[in-house]
């Protein structure tokens, strides 16, 4: 294989991977979105019906909480890869236009989900 079929691999196989995961990712989403949206509904109906009591604002303080959580797990998470010539090395090949082309993959398959 020559340099431009390997580059045009690279980017045709990371804009189809990343068109995957974009428009995954949204079925995911949506599908939590559901099951959360119903789980809520739910526990407003049982309050309403007097089955339960629920206490709004500590529900309101613990998913807050969860969520800072889940965001500071997320900014904490190390970069993965390597340091010095060989980053360099690597982007210059494959790595700016896998990452690019994943990239828009990845945004055609999120609007499109």
């Amino acid at each position: 294989m020559s340099s431009s079929q390997t580059l045009a691999v690279t980017i045709g196989g990371g804009f189809l991977g990343g068109m995957l995961i974009g428009y995954s990712m949204k079925k995911v989403i949506k599908i939590a979105a559901v099951v959360v949206g119903l789980f809520l509904a739910a526990l407003a109906y049982f309050q309403y019906q007097q089955i339960f009591d629920i206490n709004w604002n500590k529900l309101q303080i613990v998913s807050q909480n969860a969520l800072v959580v889940l965001e500071n797990t997320i900014s904490h998470i190390p970069s993965i890869g390597t340091s010095g010539h060989d980053t360099a090395f690597a982007m210059s090949n494959f790595g700016i236009p896998l990452t690019g082309s994943m990239a828009m993959g990845f945004a055609v398959g999120f609007i499109k989900g």
